[in-house]
């Protein structure tokens, strides 16, 4: 059984659309950064890669390769996924909480959830996505940014229990 933790943070900025959990979210801002910047995507990855002993995001889809410029983090967390399951690791599950002032995301947490689940190739009952904001504190509570955290557990393949939960 192996634990990671993941962590991002993005500046909001005018003239970008709002993606978080590969939610397209009507909002006057969006994330700033060099593929679509979704923060919840973005820790959610890094947890999974720190869980598996595969570095971070960073690593793996840099901010200098022009072949992530504008892409869906979707597309990179199916990526993660695929690289935990060449290591014969399984996920089990993801507990992942946005911090922002606004917008309000209660109504599209199954969604991202779901997203994410999606993108791994698991049950989306294994992805948890909660939300709160900073109460007006730090960048965040000021609505110059968003952050995200995540923490993943995965299993080796082989431990992998009989109710068939998880990656797979």
């Amino acid at each position: 059984m192996r634990i990671g933790t993941g962590y991002d943070l993005h500046r909001l900025v005018k003239g970008r659309r709002l993606v978080l959990g590969g939610v397209a979210l009507p909002f006057e801002k969006g994330l700033d950064g060099h593929s679509d910047a979704d923060v919840l995507v973005h820790a959610v990855c890094d947890a999974l890669l720190g869980a598996a002993g595969l570095g971070d995001i960073g690593d793996h889809f840099p901010d200098t390769d022009a072949r992530f410029k504008g892409v869906s983090s979707l597309l990179l967390l199916t990526e993660t996924g695929r690289m935990l399951k060449e290591k014969g690791f399984f996920v089990v599950n993801i507990d992942a909480t946005v911090l922002a002032q606004a917008p309000k995301l209660g109504a599209h947490k199954a969604a991202m959830a779901a997203n994410m689940a999606t993108a791994l190739g698991i049950d989306a009952a294994c992805v948890n996505v909660k939300a709160t904001t900073t109460e007006g504190l730090d960048a965040v509570g000021r609505g110059e940014a968003m952050a995200a955290m995540s923490v993943a557990l995965i299993i080796e393949e082989e431990a992998r229990d009989s109710r068939g939960q998880g990656a797979g």
